[in-house]
């Protein structure tokens, strides 16, 4: 069984590339290379993130977790809500039309 949550979010939730770019960079005086080199990726991958083009992979959320010193759960939570949202976005009256099960 689950616990219903049927507020719906009016906006898109935080990117992560958005947290990295306006908290995190700025709070550990990292630049996009910096960032980069830190977590052995190429700054290409960080610029994407950063822009909001790419999003949070398991292998990204662990190296960002080790380097911050938070959970790759962190990370992926927050890609898992942008996520959903744009597609529920995208799905919205194909999902409207879906009954929900009583159990028996």
């Amino acid at each position: 069984m689950s616990i219903l949550n049927n507020i719906p979010m009016n906006r898109r939730p935080t990117h992560p590339g958005e947290m990295l770019r306006e908290d995190f960079l700025p709070d550990f005086g990292l630049t996009t290379s910096s960032l980069a080199e830190a977590i052995g990726v190429s700054r290409q991958s960080v610029n994407e993130l950063l822009r909001e083009r790419r999003g949070v992979s398991p292998g990204m959320a662990l190296r960002l977790a080790k380097l911050f010193g938070n959970r790759p759960e962190f990370w992926l939570n927050a890609q898992r809500a942008v996520d959903l949202w744009e597609v529920a976005q995208l799905i919205e009256d194909e999902v409207k039309h879906i009954s929900t099960l009583a159990p028996a």
